[in-house]
């Protein structure tokens, strides 16, 4: 073995800041269930859940097609985590990064943490212009539309960056700070999207709890879309909410987090962030997106005959912040603007540690300062959160293969007679299987998606099972070729 960076001095330690970025995590610095249950709940009760929530509206989902999808789908993302997750992260209590340079080699592993650090500072962006919406309605800011791609104005690349800088800070200082401020935030944000939603009912219509169901099906989740809009179904809806965070669970990027817990068991801490979060989140704020879009609508239509005959470009724009204070005022508006802060938080602080492994001698907060900028940057661009469903299913489905190669290094190398962390074991800086799984299963999916047809949305779990197959298959040749490791 030749490899000497599990004795590099941690970078931060100076700087009083220990993330233990190349070292386990010691006993003493475990946490409690507590620390996950707020983190859990304030990363997923999110701003972005009131861009989600809206959309689904658009895309013609059905209100029967959303609430048992909702329920399904974030079941199996809880168990992700719970079960695929959070036992590796707990028994190993290194990072992502680490672990898989000491499976990949630094060399793959660099390239794969340059996506992954870009691909979570892109969606840091699009939570950052999700608070960027709250922070420009006192000054009348002129809001993004569906199809906006550019920046619009001056003043919303100044919210942006304003909103930026704030929650760079909070990331810079570690996942002691990330957690303490999601679990302030967590409790009061979770009234104002429930009371948000429920607030706005009557005026679709619902005086009482019996009426809800009927004016759901009628006036809010009508399975009808714009001309130019696609048709989401219950598949949709149960894949979506399953792999919308693809990369933190099934992905593994979550053992970067989990990784502190005392026990494996507090990967089901989980459940408390998607079903608040992406159940009754998503909910409430289609709700409020209905509110607006059915005052289009013509006298004589319903909202399922009229949105056929538009295009998208004729539908109210999805801005977070003011549909948030049009249905709860200046609480609403604070908690789109808070929301948005505590999910792009451990966003950029996993953004952070992406970037540090690739330059380990590099002070994290620098690199995590970094991370924040580049979130910054792509948050300029209004389109990061307008197509927000295609961008999280891409960005889960780049990192997956990565999180099967992990799981399969982790439990099945020695059923096969091969060794796990095969690159820190003989020495080599690039582990061509590992290398195989990532690229040819990214490959077969876009052809999946190109030639076969098939979504975006449900690429994620073929594509685990193929990189798992493939990096067995791959080892399988590989370390025969190369000399036995005692």
């Amino acid at each position: 073995m030749n490899i000497e960076t599990s004795k590099t001095k941690p970078a931060n330690k100076a700087q009083g800041v220990n993330e233990y970025e190349r070292e386990r995590v010691p006993d003493s610095k475990l946490k409690g269930i507590g620390s996950f249950v707020g983190m859990y709940a304030g990363e997923h009760a999110a701003g972005t859940e009131f861009v989600i929530g809206p959309l689904f509206v658009a895309h013609g989902v059905s209100a029967v097609e959303l609430v048992i999808g909702l329920l399904i789908g974030n079941l199996l993302a809880v168990l992700s985590w719970a079960l695929i997750c959070a036992p590796i992260a707990v028994k190993n209590r290194i990072t992502l990064y680490y672990q898989l340079e000491k499976i990949c080699g630094s060399k793959l592993v660099n390239f794969y943490n340059i996506a992954n650090g870009l691909m979570f500072c892109f969606l840091a962006g699009s939570m950052i212009a999700v608070s960027a919406t709250a922070i420009g309605i006192p000054f009348n800011m002129k809001m993004p539309g569906l199809n906006d791609f550019y920046p619009n104005s001056i003043s919303w690349i100044l919210a942006v960056f304003f909103v930026g800088a704030i929650i760079t800070v909070v990331a810079m200082r570690g996942y002691e700070m990330v957690a303490k401020v999601a679990n302030i935030a967590a409790p009061w944000m979770i009234l104002v999207f429930l009371s948000a939603g429920i607030a706005v009912l009557p005026e679709l219509g619902v005086s009482s709890i019996g009426e809800f169901w009927s004016v759901a099906k009628e006036k809010i989740w009508v399975g009808a879309t714009a001309s130019d809009v696609s048709k989401f179904n219950f598949w949709h809806v149960t894949f979506f909410a399953w792999f919308a965070n693809m990369a933190m669970h099934i992905g593994m990027a979550d053992m970067s987090v989990l990784r502190y817990a005392k026990k494996w068991q507090y990967g089901f801490s989980s459940a408390t962030g998607v079903y608040i979060g992406h159940y009754m989140a998503w909910i409430a704020a289609g709700i409020l997106y209905s509110v607006v879009l059915i005052q289009i609508v013509p006298e004589g239509y319903t909202l399922a005959e009229y949105l056929p005959q538009v295009t998208s470009g004729d539908l109210p724009p999805v801005a977070p912040g003011p549909l948030a204070f049009n249905a709860a005022g200046l609480a609403g508006a604070i908690c789109v603007v808070i929301a948005g802060w505590t999910t792009a938080n451990p966003t950029i602080y996993r953004a952070g540690l992406a970037f540090q492994s690739i330059f380990p001698k590099q002070n994290r907060m620098q690199v995590t300062m970094i991370a924040g900028a580049v979130a910054t940057i792509g948050a300029i661009f209004p389109a990061l959160v307008m197509k927000l469903l295609d961008f999280v299913a891409l960005y889960g489905l780049v990192l997956m293969p990565m999180g099967a190669v992990i799981f399969i290094d982790h439990y099945f190398m020695k059923k096969f007679n091969l060794h796990s962390n095969y690159a820190e074991l003989a020495g080599i800086k690039f582990n061509a299987p590992a290398g195989i799984a990532w690229i040819v299963t990214l490959c077969i999916c876009v052809g999946l998606n190109i030639f076969g047809g098939v979504e975006i949305f449900f690429l994620g779990l073929p594509g685990w099972f193929i990189a798992a197959i493939l990096y067995i298959v791959s080892s399988k040749i590989a370390q025969k070729k190369q000399l036995v490791i005692n």
